[in-house]
Parts: C-alpha cells; structure tokens; sequence
C-alpha cells in the first residue's frame, strides 16, 4: 500500500536518511527499529507530511504522491502519533482533537456538543476517564499521549504512524493500545509502530525494518528473531545491558525530608506524611503507577509548588528551605523533568546556550558572558557525556532523544549538585542510549553524588537503583532494598487500595 523509494534527507549539510527503500503492507504491525539519531522519526515525517523538502519519491496505493503539509497526508489517509505531543496546552481536548477538522452547522458555527460526545466516546474507547472539556494543560504527561492517540483514532487513517505511543502511558494504557491495534490491524490498516521497548515489538509487530545512520540495513519477519540479534543489527556490534550488583553504597546520610505534604489548589492533599532520605552514593528508585504522586513528589522538593505544599528538609545536616526552584538549586538540588522538550530544554537555542543557562554567573567577564568560558565548559560535557553534535552552534531541537537527555544532565550537572533528582531519565531513547543513561548514573553515584530516579520500568528500577520507594495514593506504600525487591512485590503494593 505504501513505498518508499530512495529516500534521502539532509538538515544543514548532515545527512540523517540516505537512499531509504521500504514497503509496508496492509494488515501488518511493522516495527521501525533503530538507535535515537538513526532517522527513523525523520522518515516517519516525511511519510506524513511534516517535511516537503527531500529526494526520493512516495507510492501510496499505486499512485505516486507528494505532501504539501500534513492535512494533505491527513487527507490521503496516513496519520501519525507523534512521539513529543503536539497539543495546543490552553485548548481543551475536544478543541485538540477536532483542531483544523471542527464540526459547524449550516451557519458556520461550531458544533461544541457533538464534538464534545465524539470525544467522549474516543475516550472512552480508550478508558480515559476524563472530561472532554478539560484543558490539555491540567493533564499530566501519560494522559496527554491517550489524547494523541484519539486525535489518530478520529482520522480513521489507512495508515498509522505511532511513534512511542507507550513512552509515558501506563501498562493498563497499554493494553488498551495493543488491542485497539490488533483490531486495526484486522481490519486491514497499515500500523507502523516506532518503539525502544523490545518487548512491545515482539508482542505486535508482524514484520521489522532495522534503521541504522539513516539507511536501512534489514527487514524481515519478527517470527524467529530475538532481543540479542535485533539489539546487534540495531547498533551494528553487540551490546550487553547493565545488570544490578550491590555496590556497598556509604551510609552517611545526604538528604532527610519529613511530613512533606502537597495541596491541590482545590485544598484536596494530594501527597501526604511523606518522609524519605538519601545517603550519599545512593541511588533511591521511587516506581508508582500513574497517578501514584511520582512525579509531583521531586517537583515539590524542587521548590516548583511554593504554598501548596509543606515539607521539611535537611541536607548534609542543615535545615534549610525549599519554596522556589532558586532556594532548591541554592542548597544543591538538581532536577532533570520529565518531558524534556516541554520543561528541559531550550529547543530554539543551541547545545552551548542549553548547557551554560543555569550557571550565567560564572561565564561573565566585567559583567559580559564569555564565550571563551561558555565553550570550554559546553565541550567538556559533550565530551564527557558524548553527546553526539555537529558543533556547540547546533539547536537543541535538532538532536536525538537521547543527546536531549543528556544535554539536560549536562546543564544541571554543571551546577554542581549534591542531589540529583530523574524523572524518567530514559523516557523514549534508544536501548544502547538507556544503557549510556544507566551507566552514568552509577558513575555520579560512585562519585558520591545522591541521586533520586523516579521511573515507570520496573526493570530499569531494579538494574540501577540501590533502594526502592513504592508509591500509591500520594503516599509511599513500602520500601525495599535492592536485593529484597522484585517485580511482583513492588507491583503489589503499587496497586492503589482502594480499586
């Protein structure tokens, strides 16, 4: 139904897809494979519409084609789920999901009530118990990846195109995907599926296309491959995934929090009698579903809820106190968030801008920024981090998932924390970048940095962390060393009590 055909690609003289050929059949879930940087998103654009400018051609149901823009390819019937939202934040979810197709009457005027009922129905096909009338920016970040996907549903594309759609959803979410998939699937859709979780591939992907510097390498049927071998043609060599060991972390004592509490505007608790601490070299996991309170527990100890919440803190000894980003930073906390696009990053400024804005006060020279300062500190963390860049000059938004990553440790490491906080440090890169992430957290670890990671993946917790909090409820539910916890026990007490 669809071919690709000599697809190449360049930005600014690099050139991310050379001579790409591929075909996609209907009725089949194909798994685009490839390290963060291989091009697969890029090709995925150029399907859809959202790049005109490249060389090759398109054949879409035996007709050659060319988009002008993404409704042409909405048009034609490929639709795509895209990896970083592209939601509208002051809009509510129906005006997201019906922008640029809105339901009018005869006069013109919009149809709020049937878009409204859409809606609902797609979101509760979805099991997104949610009102269509809520503004996108009152949802958290897995609740907004459901709403993309129903923005696809409503096409009723030929072709889906879903980049990560699992990346920040949780697993009862997921289920809802792979059988919303495999009903698509039946009816004869084209599902190209983009994932770095091995084990989503092998559960619904009916055929694979291995992507490596922007060429193809192979193609086939997923029956009968492993992990090992795909993981190899992904990144051309073998790659071994890190393993938990006990490092004997120091028991001296770096970070005490105690009652920390935090109030939804409504006066509601939405976190309560919190107490946690963190010795030095110490990685503390912290797993929860969604909804558990994760993410809003570091975004309260980094100062960002001021009086909604109420806590108190002492680190290396010191009472201090947190009511602003500046009083968290000042006393030696970091936080790299989770959505790196939204909150981490400059995405319009280049990788020096990036790395050097936490820390101005040091890159001046009577009063002006040194450039000279500012360069040497950004190539000492491209080279210590290897982030993969064309030069310092090159724009955030421009760089892989897992290079964005580290270009925000890079900027908070630069400020020399004694506390590092991670909220889903490896959300949507690639399995030999996860592995970079993995490892350079236990070498800031060794180093005595305190190093708080908050994360979805039950086995990325267990590899790296040296004590586990469970969290449901607002509240933490149970604590386990690293040798006492596996997957069923922490699961069991991540389930809220109450369902």
């Amino acid at each position: 139904m669809l071919i690709a055909e000599n697809i190449t690609k360049t930005f600014s003289g690099v050139t991310a897809l050379q001579d790409v050929c591929l075909e996609l059949h209907p009725g089949k879930v194909n798994a685009i494979i490839g390290e963060n940087g291989a091009g697969k998103s890029t090709l995925m654009k150029i399907l859809s519409g959202v790049y005109q400018e490249y060389e090759g051609g398109i054949v879409f149901n035996n007709k050659p084609v060319g988009f002008r823009n993404t409704k042409d390819a909405q048009k034609a019937g490929i639709a795509m789920i895209h990896q970083e939202l592209n939601l509208v934040q002051d809009l509510t979810i129906a005006e997201n999901i019906f922008l640029g197709r809105e339901l009018v009457d005869s006069f013109g005027f919009l149809e709020r009530k049937r878009m409204n009922d859409r809606t609902g129905e797609l979101l509760k096909r979805l099991r997104l118990d949610i009102d269509p009338t809520s503004k996108v920016s009152s949802l958290k970040v897995g609740q907004q990846q459901v709403v993309e996907i129903a923005k696809a549903l409503l096409l009723d594309a030929n072709v889906i195109i879903m980049d990560e759609p699992t990346s920040a959803i949780s697993e009862s979410e997921v289920e809802v995907l792979f059988e919303i998939i495999s009903n698509l699937r039946n009816e004869g859709k084209i599902i190209v599926y983009i994932s770095h979780k091995l084990d989503e591939l092998f559960r619904i992907a009916d055929r694979f296309i291995v992507l490596r510097d922007g060429r193809v390498i192979e193609s086939g049927e997923m029956k009968g491959m492993t992990a090992e071998r795909i993981i190899a043609k992904m990144v051309g060599r073998e790659i071994s995934t890190l393993r938990k060991t006990d490092r004997g972390t120091r028991k001296e004592q770096l970070l005490s929090v105690s009652n920390l509490s935090l109030r939804k505007p409504t006066g509601e608790l939405f976190l309560r009698d919190i107490s946690l601490n963190l010795n030095k070299g110490e990685v503390l996991g912290i797993f929860g579903l969604m909804g558990a309170g994760r993410t809003e527990l570091t975004e309260t100890l980094f100062g960002l809820h001021g009086r909604l919440s109420k806590f108190n803190v002492e680190i290396d000894g010191s009472v201090v106190k947190i009511n602003s980003p500046i009083d968290a930073i000042e006393a030696g906390l970091a936080l790299v968030p989770e959505d790196r696009k939204k909150d981490g990053l400059l995405l319009g400024s280049d990788v020096r801008s990036n790395v050097c804005v936490t820390t101005l006060d040091e890159h001046t020279s009577f009063g002006l920024l040194s450039d000279k300062k500012q360069s040497a500190l950004t190539d000492s963390y491209i080279e210590s981090l290897r982030i993969k860049v064309s030069s310092q000059n090159q724009l955030a938004g421009t760089l892989s998932g897992g290079n964005q990553q580290k270009l925000v440790l890079a900027k908070w490491l630069a400020t020399k924390p004694s506390v590092l906080m991670l909220d889903e440090p490896t959300r949507g890169i690639d399995v030999n970048a996860k592995n970079e992430i993995h490892n350079l957290i236990l070498k800031l670890a060794n180093e005595g940095l305190g190093i708080i990671m908050v994360s979805s993946e039950l086995p990325e917790i267990l590899a790296v962390s040296d004590r586990i909090l469970v969290m449901a409820e607002g509240m933490i539910r149970a604590e386990f060393t690293s040798n006492e916890a596996t997957e069923n026990k922490i699961l069991k007490e991540a389930i809220p009590k109450t369902i």
